[in-house]
């Protein structure tokens, strides 16, 4: 995903380290819109709640994470999905209701 001026892969604790690192420094740079503590490996979970939550089928989340078997995606984002659903029978009561 990021490369060195040479082309060669960053090593992943490199950009681990990075990430408070660039965060204080935005935090720094805008005291009336800090950014909560994360970790990069937060920004996969963004991404697979986001898509979720958009109504991307789990299958297709979990290609896209890499996972061999989307059970695991439904394991991690189960509650993701339980919200999708109850967010989907409020709107069929809705749609009956008019």
């Amino acid at each position: 995903m990021f490369t060195t001026g040479w082309g060669e892969p960053v090593h992943p604790d490199t950009l681990n380290s990075l990430f408070p690192i660039l965060i204080k420094l935005f935090n720094q740079a805008h005291p009336n819109n800090r950014l909560p503590h994360a970790r990069l490996h937060d920004l996969r979970h963004i991404h697979a709640t986001t898509l979720l939550l958009a109504g991307v089928r789990v299958h297709v989340v979990a290609a896209r994470l890499g996972h061999a078997d989307p059970s695991i995606a439904l394991r991690v984002y189960a509650h993701v999905i339980r919200a999708a659903e109850a967010s989907a029978a409020d709107v069929f009561a809705q749609a009956i209701d008019e």
